[in-house]
């Protein structure tokens, strides 16, 4: 990568006063008026918005082992056109990231052929069974400095091997990610529980068996002065207890996807199996909970659980197919049509809970800063007044799983600035910013 010049003239920074930003050797070299650009490459930024890159702690890479859903590549060529600067890849790969190995192998292809910063997410239980803790300490002092630890997609149901991995994460300030779904409670759950399931004939999956173990855990780190952060939070009734937590001081974060902002069961009765996600899409008033709670801090950040699939997957009956979403390529637009559009947020604070927290949480130290002269040149550019439609066969991901296909939302990526480099430039991919070439 051959360092370079570039002189964004009149963002809006954070959607608030206009400025030239001028980066150079991979940081933001000045912020003013008039500044000069000669041997620098000028890009035209006014009316668009600017912003630090955005960060999501809850992405499903596939690679190792399931190529055939998506490849470290083509799932950060996606996080890019979205506007992310960094990724963590979850650990229900194949082999699972359970050691010290394969987080290390994660690493290094996100070095090799990434778009955007790829941070392994350790599992916390071996081969994500439950039984037994897997290699924490080894996969936070490897290469990949693992500091999140999630067996998501499953939950760690014992109360003791949760209580154990709080305690041992402590001595290296980890934090465990808890998919949070009693299975006793969920055993043969295909929708969420309500009329809408009862209606279809479906199995439906209680809010409560979310809310059991919310509750449970964040008394477990109460109890052991740990850190726990929630993923994907889809009830009211989760949204309480978190605040709850949150009152009384326990070190407690969380996480909306934007799936959960935007759609409801209702759609379900289409029975197109692009809607079937775990957590399941719940009813209006939990999306207007969640809505609030982001909107107030109860809920820290977006998280987009990106989860591709290959077709046939999902081209099948509702009880037969996968669980999940894509949402890289659609995430900022459905937050700013969510809480943006609707007022419940400003851009300062989109850049929050997409940014800065998301980095703080995964203890990320050079994403998720400020747009300040000597920060890391780690940022986007977005056009707040365009609006697009949705179509899946045109993304960069190898799934075509997006529940938005054929919505028109509004925001575009305009520019990707990964550490200096534009990955993506007036809205289309550039070229890669690899780390192995630094």
């Amino acid at each position: 990568m051959t360092p370079a010049s570039y002189l964004i003239r009149s963002a809006s920074l954070l959607g608030g006063a206009t400025a030239d930003v001028l980066v150079r050797d991979g940081a933001i070299a000045a912020i003013g008026d008039g500044l000069d650009h000669d041997g620098t490459t000028v890009i035209d930024a006014a009316s668009l918005v600017a912003l630090p890159g955005l960060v999501d702690l809850h992405t499903h890479l596939r690679e190792p082992g399931r190529e055939d859903a998506e490849t470290v590549e083509t799932g950060t060529r996606a996080a890019a056109l979205g506007g992310f600067t960094a990724v963590h890849a979850m650990a229900n790969s194949s082999p699972v990231a359970d050691t010290a190995g394969v987080v290390e192998q994660v690493w290094q292809l996100g070095r090799e052929s990434g778009w955007v910063d790829v941070r392994p997410v350790g599992a916390v239980t071996v081969g994500l069974a439950g039984d037994q803790l897997a290699e924490l300490g080894a996969m936070a002092d490897s290469r990949a400095r693992v500091r999140v630890f999630s067996d998501d997609g499953i939950c760690v149901s014992d109360p003791v091997m949760m209580r154990r991995a709080l305690e041992y994460v402590k001595a290296f300030d980890g934090v465990i990610a808890q998919h949070a779904q009693e299975p006793r409670l969920t055993a043969g759950a295909q929708m969420n529980e309500g009329k809408v399931s009862a209606v279809l004939g479906l199995a439906g999956w209680p809010a409560v068996a979310e809310e059991s173990i919310i509750a449970r855990d964040v008394l477990l780190a109460q109890h052991v002065g740990s850190r726990l952060h929630v993923c994907h939070v889809s009830t009211a009734g989760s949204v309480e207890i978190i605040r709850w937590a949150k009152e009384r001081g326990i070190n407690v974060t969380a996480e909306v996807t934007p799936h959960h902002l935007l759609l409801t069961e209702e759609l379900v009765r289409s029975w197109n199996p692009v809607y079937k996600v775990n957590p399941p899409l719940r009813a209006d008033e939990d999306v207007h909970a969640l809505r609030a709670a982001l909107a107030d801090g109860t809920i820290d950040i977006v998280g987009t659980d990106h989860a591709p699939h290959p077709s046939e997957a999902k081209d099948c009956e509702w009880a037969s197919a996968a669980m999940g979403m894509t949402g890289l390529e659609t995430a900022l637009s459905v937050v700013q049509e969510t809480m943006i559009e609707t007022g419940l947020m400003t851009w300062a604070d989109f850049a929050r809970v997409t940014s800065t927290t998301p980095a703080r949480i995964g203890r990320l130290t050079d994403q998720g800063r400020p747009l300040e002269v000597g920060e890391p040149a780690n940022l986007v550019l977005v056009d707040p007044a365009a609006r697009w439609t949705v179509d899946p066969q045109a993304m960069a991901t190898k799934g075509r799983n997006s529940p938005f296909a054929g919505l028109e939302l509004p925001g575009r990526v305009v520019a990707t600035f990964f550490r200096g480099h534009p990955t993506v430039l007036d809205g289309a991919l550039n070229t890669p910013c690899l780390h192995g070439a630094n």
